[in-house]
């Protein structure tokens, strides 16, 4: 954890920082964070979204899902209605329901960037497989696993899905998903930064041998640091929520941060707190707390 942080146990309340400055922005990942287990929004949590909206606090939804996957919040929305996706790739706007997104701000993965990736991948961890994330469509390798939820737009080998021609060329590519059907997770994760460098960046959330390939610089953070800018918002601001390793820019950058009870051990260093766990409603115990004590 981070030296200002307290850790607490998952069965107890979570011990809130004191705040140097009045809260103005809540970000908060979505799976294993914000949601159950079976992917519902609890009646608790749904309550303490609305309050802080209603206490001037805004609510951002900062997740590594695509857009079309929205759905399970978008009625969750107040405010200004904007969500961060696909790890930072893209602004959204969700005000229009399911279906009916607007990209606000889209941060693409360069094709050229998105190629050496997986040809870099490719010679350090053979047997991977890929797919290919854009704004609207996805699109997959023979053989890539199950493990989302829709349909393939196209199967092709990666170096043809990220070609220059083609129907989906003109489409920006937000992510890259690498799938190994062996490989430790984190072992894998240490292994595709290393190969790719600073050509992309890598991170993971999910719990399987899956790495998420974004543009340079483009993380959760940095995309929620972009908003808040244009909000005259600051970083000690900002109180964050998250699980994984994709979560870790966000939590280290936020002024006050909180991993969840059931959080990988990299989003536990990196945050500023502990709160108990997704199924046990961890977001909506701190933000009560986060209300309670304001002025």
């Amino acid at each position: 954890m981070r030296d200002n942080g307290r850790v607490t146990s998952a069965t107890r309340q979570p011990a809130t920082p004191a705040a140097a400055v009045r809260p103005r922005l809540i970000a908060t990942d979505l799976d294993g964070t914000l949601l159950r287990d079976d992917k519902s929004v609890s009646p608790r949590t749904v309550a303490a979204l609305a309050a802080a909206e209603k206490a001037g606090i805004e609510v951002f939804f900062v997740t590594g899902r695509p857009a079309r996957w929205m759905d399970v919040v978008s009625e969750h929305v107040h405010g200004h209605g904007l969500a961060i996706c696909g790890n930072g790739a893209a602004v959204v706007d969700l005000h229009g329901g399911p279906g009916a997104h607007r990209f606000v701000k889209v941060r693409e993965l360069a094709r050229e960037n998105a190629r050496d990736a997986v040809r870099l991948l490719r010679e350090a961890a053979p047997g991977t497989l890929y797919a290919v994330e854009q704004t609207y469509g996805f699109r997959q390798e023979p053989g890539y696993p199950k493990l989302h939820m829709e349909i393939p737009d196209n199967r092709a080998p990666a170096e043809d899905l990220l070609g220059d021609f083609g129907d989906a060329a003109a489409e920006p590519v937000l992510k890259v998903l690498a799938h190994h059907p062996s490989l430790d997770p984190d072992a894998f994760l240490t292994l595709g930064r290393l190969a790719i460098g600073d050509r992309a960046n890598v991170t993971r959330s999910s719990p399987s041998a899956l790495l998420e390939i974004s543009g340079p610089g483009v993380s959760k953070a940095s995309t929620l640091a972009l908003c808040c800018a244009e909000r005259g918002i600051s970083h000690e601001e900002v109180v964050a929520f998250g699980d994984m390793p994709n979560d870790v820019e966000m939590l280290t950058w936020a002024g006050q941060s909180y991993a969840m009870g059931n959080a990988h051990p990299d989003a536990i260093a990196a945050a500023s707190g502990r709160t108990v766990a997704n199924n046990d409603d961890g977001v909506a115990v701190v933000i009560e707390q986060v209300l309670a004590e304001l002025p």
